[in-house]
């Protein structure tokens, strides 16, 4: 590989092809548990002995060489760490256990040690090379952590933000995948949405490449009449999100105008094969590849007001804790439902980990969230005291959150507020979190208030505001949900306004109706 990767650089040296970087894989990912999807594709029967020796060594330096510690952890009898075993993949069951967090811990600090060989490599003979990873969205929003990817290491290592984020504009055709986000929401956002939030805030000045953009009907969800409505929509609500680069998933044809033929096979709905994606795309749907052009064209002509609403402070963090996503079975999905209960509130959402404490300025937010983070290290913990003790604000949701250490022992230490302030409550309940999140963060909220009303008990329209510095407003709107949405514009300060559709330059007035999947950026002037 090394020899590839060098030979590779040299030949593509300055070349313009690789302005977009070099790709190191896509979708990468090494699940090493038992009854997995992936375990029925055979993804991982087991280690080699190279694998199992690093582990080992990996094992002696954690420990400080001492045997006797590993076994008492393990509940294990070995001689020395040249003996220690373990079975791969492994049982669901051992999760908490300190055995599931050394493997899940090791098993990511190899990956992460495998492509900064691959980065080491290329940069020996094309130090300037940018680069990024094709990283797969669903290792990162779904559960399960013994992928062996570290989302935050890996996007520190590589020059580049690197995905392939995706969003459903229908029910997926799949009868395996749960569709039940249809029930509230005119497509699925809410996992390209929190991956944009996590990698822009573990690397907020880099250039972020969606290499394989999963938004146009294909393979996984079929729409033979496809919306140009949700075309315009997922497009502009990605960009404002983050991503500056795409490349489309995709234009299947041959060089002579007609479809591939591995595109026209039989459609395996269990297989996320390609048989069959051709019917249905965009690739038959010229309306739709117009509106890709369209809205990029659209996004282009913008881009200095989309990064003035991207560049904008992130006033409120959720924590985010590798070692309790390694350790809980539902930490990802709990932490998701309080990031969407926030998502539609005004403002631009963030996370912060230890790494983001120590590294990036923390007068860049003014408050912390922790929720359903049992597990963390002491230097997990220590980072948040460090930031409590230097001014900061953390919310706490119950006792339980920071209580055990990585392997399931008890913290007797307990944050204080130091210096900051410190909001300790006994409460799990996301709605009741979310008031007093709010009120605390009540300063940072935008001067532009956005009323809207859908007729629901559930928010559906996205809102950004930043002012500009002719003292005038930007308003991005998006609707994304199934229903018209009543909106009511007003300034915090009162008194009157000016409003205008920055598109069409036409104005517009107060209150007015926003349709479903519907995109406004608006102007607005005193």
């Amino acid at each position: 590989m090394a020899k590839i990767i060098r030979r590779t650089g040299e030949l593509t040296k300055g070349k313009k092809v690789t302005e977009l970087g070099y790709i190191f894989a896509n979708e990468p990912h090494w699940f090493s548990e038992k009854d997995h999807w992936t375990y029925n594709y055979k993804e991982m029967n087991g280690i080699s002995s190279y694998t199992l020796n690093n582990f080992r060594s990996w094992l002696n330096i954690k420990y400080n060489g001492n045997i006797k510690a590993l076994n008492s952890n393990w509940k294990s009898s070995f001689a020395n760490f040249n003996n220690v075993n373990i079975e791969i993949p492994i049982d669901i069951k051992l999760q908490g256990e300190p055995i599931w967090f050394d493997w899940n811990r090791y098993n990511m600090d190899r990956v992460t040690e495998w492509f900064k060989f691959n980065q080491d490599n290329l940069h020996a003979v094309n130090p300037e090379a940018d680069t990024h990873i094709k990283l797969f969205p669903r290792t990162f929003y779904e559960d399960s952590r013994s992928h062996g990817m570290d989302f935050e290491a890996l996007t520190e290592l590589t020059t580049m933000i690197g995905h392939d984020a995706k969003a459903l504009g229908s029910p997926s055709i799949r009868p395996h995948i749960n569709s039940d986000w249809n029930d509230q929401y005119a497509y699925k956002w809410d996992g390209m949405a929190i991956l944009h939030d996590f990698l822009e805030s573990v690397g907020p000045n880099k250039i972020n490449v969606n290499s394989e953009s999963h938004f146009l009907s294909s393979g996984m969800w079929r729409d033979m009449e496809a919306r140009t409505s949700y075309v315009r929509n997922v497009y502009w609500l990605s960009t404002l999100m983050g991503m500056d680069a795409n490349m489309g998933w995709f234009w299947a044809r041959d060089p002579d105008g007609s479809p591939e033929d591995r595109l026209e096979g039989e459609l395996n709905f269990f297989d996320p094969g390609l048989g069959g994606a051709y019917a249905g795309s965009n690739n038959m749907q010229p309306h739709i590849a117009n509106e890709v052009t369209q809205v990029m064209y659209d996004l282009n002509t913008f881009s200095e007001e989309i990064i003035e609403l991207r560049k904008q402070p992130r006033p409120l963090r959720l924590f985010y804790s590798e070692t309790s996503a390694i350790n809980t079975s539902n930490y990802m999905t709990k932490n998701g439902k309080l990031y969407k209960s926030l998502f539609f509130e005004g403002l631009p959402l963030g996370f912060v980990t230890e790494n983001i404490i120590k590294k990036q300025d923390n007068s860049t937010w003014n408050t912390v969230v922790i929720y359903n983070t049992k597990y963390v290290t002491d230097a997990e913990f220590n980072a948040l005291q460090f930031y409590l003790d230097n001014g900061g604000t953390v919310i706490l949701d119950s006792s339980e959150s920071l209580s055990m250490n990585e392997y399931g022992q008890k913290r007797n230490k307990k944050l204080s507020s130091g210096n900051g302030k410190l909001i300790a409550l006994n409460d799990t309940d996301i709605s009741n979190i979310k008031k007093i999140t709010l009120a605390e963060i009540e300063d940072h909220m935008p001067k532009v208030i956005v009323e809207s009303d859908n007729g629901k008990e559930f928010k559906t329209t996205i809102s950004r505001v930043v002012k500009q510095d002719n003292g005038s407003y930007l308003v991005n709107l998006l609707n994304v949900g199934h229903d018209t949405a009543k909106i009511k514009l007003s300034l915090k300060s009162g008194g009157s306004m000016t409003i205008k559709n920055l598109i069409t330059s036409n104005s517009v007035d107060s209150e007015f109706d926003l349709a479903s999947e519907e995109v406004l950026l608006l102007e607005i002037t005193k």
